[in-house]
This record gives C-alpha cells, sequence and structure tokens, in this order.
C-alpha cells in the first residue's frame, strides 16, 4: 500500500504492443503514478509483481495460455495482492472480473479521464482495503453492463423490470435503462425468484412493483405496478402471477 501522498506504483500487462504503448502515454497524463514496469503474458506479469510488487496492475484479459483472470487470481493468494484495473476490448468477462474483485473493467480504446478515474478507485481501495462477498448465493447479485466507454455495476435488486428485446434484454432502473446479452430464459434462471417474477415471455418484475392485477372485458390479465402502468400478463403466467395474490 502506498503511503499518502506517494505515487500508485502501476504495472501494464498486455500482449499488444501497441496497447501497452498506447496506456504509457496515457499514464504519463496522470497525476500521482508511477510506472514500474510492462509485461505482455500472464507469466511475465506474474515475475514482475512479484519483484516489483506493483500497487496497480493495468491488466488485460484476453492473452494466449493465462489470462488476465488467472493472473488476478494468482496475485490474490499471494504477498502482492494489488488492485486490479482490467482494461479489454470484450464485454463478456465482467462478472468474472467482479468475482476477483477488480477495481474497474475498462473497454479499449481507453481515454484518459476515465482512466484517471479508475486510478482514484484503485487508491481508495488500497487505502480502504478490498470489498469482501458475504452471504453466497447461486443467484446473480450484480450486473456489469456497457455504458458509454467503460462498464457500469448495476445491483440486481435495483431492478424494476426487464424487458426482451432480440437477443438483448433492457434492465430497467428507475427512469434509465441498459443494455444486456442474454436470453430471457438465462436471466431468469439468474434472478432470485424469491424477488423476481416473469409474467410474460419477454417480461419480468420485481414482485414488489406489482401493485395490483386488472383483467379486461376480454378476460386478459394485466400487472398495474407502483408507477401506474400496466404489464400484459401471458396466458401461460396468470396462474403464477395471481399466487402472489393469494400468498398476500
Amino acid at each position: 500500500m502506498p503511503d499518502p501522498g506517494e505515487p500508485l506504483r502501476v504495472l501494464i500487462v498486455d500482449d499488444e504492443p501497441l496497447a501497452i504503448e498506447r496506456l504509457q502515454l496515457l499514464l504519463a497524463k496522470c497525476e500521482g503514478v508511477s510506472l514500474v514496469g510492462t509485461a505482455a503474458d500472464g507469466e511475465g506479469a506474474l515475475r514482475i509483481a512479484a519483484a516489483m510488487k506493483p500497487d496497480v496492475l493495468l491488466l488485460d484479459i484476453a492473452m494466449p495460455e493465462m489470462d488476465g483472470i488467472e493472473v488476478a487470481r494468482r496475485l490474490a493468494g499471494s504477498d502482492v495482492d494489488p488492485a486490479i484495473i482490467f482494461i479489454t476490448a470484450f464485454d463478456n468477462f465482467a462478472v468474472a472480473a467482479f468475482d476477483v474483485a477488480a477495481v474497474d473493467y475498462l473497454m479499449k480504446p481507453v481515454e484518459t479521464d476515465r482512466l484517471a478515474r479508475a486510478l482514484e478507485r484503485a487508491r481508495f481501495q488500497l487505502d480502504n482495503g478490498k470489498p469482501e462477498r458475504v452471504h453466497p448465493t447461486r443467484y446473480v447479485e450484480e450486473f456489469w453492463v456497457p455504458d458509454h466507454n467503460g462498464l457500469v455495476r448495476i445491483a440486481a435488486g435495483d431492478i424494476d423490470k426487464v424487458t426482451a428485446e432480440r437477443d438483448y434484454m433492457r434492465l430497467h432502473v428507475g427512469l434509465r435503462s441498459w443494455l444486456i446479452y442474454r436470453t430471457i430464459a438465462k436471466l431468469e434462471g439468474e434472478l432470485d425468484p424469491a424477488y423476481f417474477i416473469r409474467v410474460h415471455r419477454s417480461v419480468i418484475i420485481r414482485r414488489d412493483k406489482i401493485a395490483g392485477l386488472v383483467r379486461d372485458a376480454m378476460g386478459h390479465w394485466a400487472a398495474r405496478l407502483t408507477d401506474g402502468s400496466e404489464v400484459r400478463i401471458g396466458r401461460s403466467y396468470v396462474a403464477d402471477v395471481k399466487a402472489i395474490a393469494a400468498r398476500g
């Protein structure tokens, strides 16, 4: 852990020389950092980390032989244990990145201000310790979703509603929404059924958002939500949704 006011000692790990060069240029624009080395593969990263004991790793994920996730796992069990900032061209490793307590997950090409914010988070983590995951569950507790040139973390419990859009699911949180690449069947299995219920082949709703159930003149049922809107209930889901009222 660096002393207050001391620069963060940073190690860059990427199998692409141009990517390393770009990160070096970006780091030169950031205050309070010092580059202590670069590595082009996972084994090299472990060797240099053991020798230099960096505070932070800017770590690519998709590397041959040993990927960045495995590098992070090995370092977490060592006496080095730096803060990890993943930098990658792919967004499908976000859940794995969270599992190794990554500080941040940046999408290439990285912008200077976005890198600077990630380094600030790294310093905060180093000063306060890595978060611990408690009360493990088989259901997903958080999602990483694309947002501009990076990803944001969304707590599953903050999701109001999920709607399907072809091969993507839209996560509705208050007045905002984000798209995530999932099938609705997979997402239904990831969300805790104690808190979420599927009401249509293309809609999942958080149970406490359902204020009532209404039926029209044609006999079609809909869920009336706490915001006043209504969502049509698919015929095959009516019994499950009505069971909510039966348990009330």
